[in-house]
Parts: structure tokens; sequence; C-alpha cells
């Protein structure tokens, strides 16, 4: 059976190859800043497990002091490593607590009351690693399984160094005078390794659904403009049934070539970012906005009447028609026409809907533009009156 050196030493290597790994898929892909920090606090415990051997050998009072820092220490590293990864801001409500408790840790040890820092840091690392399972569970939006084990792994090695802390005080060993060792300690070390090993092995995985998340966002988005493109519109109503209470709002930039070659192309895109600016605002649950290439625009409407639709349509043009873009020429005002395609009872797919709205711009573009027009019951193009702007 291995002994309790050995242990710490098994747990040094795994740590050390972890880190190692987690480095090497950093540098491929710097960007996932948190597998740099997870490294880095990796790295940290690695110099504790191997101080703490060290002082197993050899108790000192100064290398006590490491030991405790460096746990504490290489666990914040890693909570904050879970917060980059969550996107979850505010790092001082972790950070302080740690430094306090940290601080605590060094007046009690320095002043010899070594089973009192101890405790203190067990404490810590409980909490950073209860912290790091809540935030998986609660702000994850990846697989539930994966933040589910995710946070097991954390509470199971948090729950071994609260026992740490629990048999110290409850033998009320306030001095030690050396490194402590009793069947909390190696089930700790047992359990700290297998933990952090299949945390290590998550992390990975989770980098890898984040990037897979990522390279399809950036498929799905129009990079100039922010919104979705042709490809999201397919992907998120390719197999949809439009019913009666959805319908398409098709826009197309008026003069947008004439745009392009008096003011330039510069211009132009921030006439074609103006305009998907106006769109973003009535953004809301059931509505989805898409730039289908060129200065041609999509707004997907659900849950709405035809009338509101139309309505919703027509304020649009109209708020894009007060937007003013500055140029070497002086202010620029442009304009946009509209196309309205709606649902059936029977339901509709997306190519005929989209089929509506198109002739319904052009009808809109033949009357004279600047205008939303929406086909009338009898299935032809009402030309609607011009859109009215300050």
């Amino acid at each position: 059976m291995l002994d309790f050196s050995s242990l710490l030493l098994a747990a040094a290597l795994s740590g050390t190859c972890l880190s190692i790994t987690m480095l090497a898929i950093w540098l491929t892909a710097p960007r996932a800043r948190f597998v740099l920090t997870v490294a880095c606090g990796i790295l940290v415990l690695v110099a504790h497990v191997v101080l703490f051997w060290q002082y197993t050998k050899e108790p000192n009072p100064w290398l006590c002091q490491a030991v405790l820092v460096l746990l504490s220490l290489g666990f914040l590293i890693i909570c904050m490593s879970a917060m980059q990864s969550l996107g979850v801001g505010n790092h001082s409500s972790v950070v302080l607590p740690t430094l306090v408790a940290m601080a605590a840790c060094a007046v009690v040890t320095y002043v010899g009351f070594d089973g009192v820092g101890f405790q203190i840091t067990y404490a810590t690392v409980t909490a950073l690693l209860a912290a790091i399972g809540a935030m998986f569970w609660t702000k994850g939006d990846h697989d539930r399984r994966i933040l589910l084990v995710v946070s097991f792994l954390s509470g199971a090695c948090g729950l071994s160094f609260a026992l740490c802390g629990l048999v110290l005080l409850a033998r009320g060993q306030w001095v030690l005078g050396a490194a402590p060792d009793n069947w909390a300690e190696r089930l700790n070390s047992v359990v700290a390794v297998a933990c952090m090993t299949g945390l290590g092995a998550l992390t990975l995985s989770l980098h890898h659904l984040q990037a897979q998340i990522e390279l399809k966002a950036e498929t799905m988005t129009d990079p100039l403009t922010g919104l979705m493109n042709r490809r999201a519109l397919n992907e998120l109503y390719g197999d949809r049934s439009f019913g009666p209470f959805m319908a398409i709002a098709m826009f197309d930039l008026d003069h947008f070539k004439t745009t392009n070659d008096v003011f330039g192309h510069p211009v132009g895109d921030m006439v074609l970012c103006r305009f998907a600016a106006v769109i973003k605002k009535y953004g809301r649950t059931g509505v989805d906005a898409f730039r289908l290439g060129g200065e041609e625009f999509a707004l997907v409407m659900s849950r709405i009447t035809p009338e509101k639709a139309h309505d919703m349509a027509s304020r649009i043009g109209v708020a894009f028609g007060t937007e003013i873009v500055a140029t070497h020429r002086g202010p620029l005002r442009s304009s946009v026409s509209g196309g309205m395609g709606f649902g059936s009872a029977v339901g509709l797919p997306l190519d005929e809907v989209l089929a509506q709205a198109d002739a319904a711009l052009y009808a809109a573009k033949r009357a004279g533009r600047n205008r939303v027009i929406a086909e009338n019951k009898m299935g032809q193009p009402d030309a609607g009156p011009a859109l009215k702007t300050a």
C-alpha cells in the first residue's frame, strides 16, 4: 500500500502532467484564457504539494507558511478560471475574502498556532471549491450532465478538505509543529488527485464544447453587422411551418449602389451598420433579424398579427430614415424599402413566405421605394404610402 509520501508525489506528478497538457492546449487556442488560468492554478498546487512533502520531512515555520499560502492561492486561481469560463465578473467577491483568510492564517501561524492555520486554510479551500461547483451548476450553459459531474467533483474535493479541518478541530490540535498526518489527510490525498484529474479532463471537454459553440456562432453571424446570416435563417426556420401568426419582412436599402459609388464603401458599411442597429432595437422574444447578403435584410416575427407585423416593419423604415451618417461630402440620410410575407392556417414553408416577401419588396421598389408593402387578400402586392420621416 502506498504511504503518505508516495501519495503526495503521485499528486504532484499528476498535476504536473495535467498543467502541461493545459498549457499545450492554450498555445493552440490563445483565446481560451481560462485554460491558461487553470494550468497556472494547478502549477501552484503542484508547488504546494512538493513543499508539503518537504514539510513532512523537515518541519519549518516558514515552510509551513508557504505551504498554506500556496494551497489557498492555487484554488483561488482555479476558482477565477471557472469565473472566466462562465463569464462571471466581480472577481473581488472571491479574491478579497480569500486574501483576508490567507492573512489571518499567516498571523495565527506566525504566533505558533499552525494547527489553526491549517484549519483556516482548509475552510478557505472548501469554500472556494463549493463556489466553483455552485457557479458551474447555476451559471453554466453547457450539457447539464457535464456540469453535474463538475459540481459533484468540486463538492467531493471540498468535502475531503473540510474533513481534514474537522479532524484537527475535533482533536483540538491548535499547535502541530509538523505536518498533519491522519486518516482524513490520506483520504484527501487520494480524493484530491482523483477529483482534480477529473476536473482537468472535464475542463478540456468544456473547452472543446465552447470552441464548437463559438465556431458555430461565427459561421451563423454576419461579421460586419453582428446580425445572423442566411445560413442561420435556414438553420432556425428551414424546417418550420409558418402559421397565421408568423411573418417575414424583407428589407432592401434604397440606392445603395449609388451610396457606395458616390461616398465609398466604408460609408456604405456604416449605412449597413446603422440599419442593423435600428433593426436590433426591435428585437424581442419571437423576433429575429438577419442580414441575407449585400444590402438585403430579413426580420422573422412570431406570435404576431399581420397588422402588427406590418406596423413594426414600417416603424423600422421610419426610424432608419431619421438616421444621419456623417461623410466627407456632408450628412447622408438613406431610406429602405420593405416587403411582407405571411404564414397561413395550413402552414407554409420558409421558402414560400420568403418568396411572398421578396415579391412585395420588389413591388415597393417599383412603387417609388421608401415604403413597406404587403400582399392583399388576392395575393397581389398593395402599394402603401411612402414612409414619413421627420
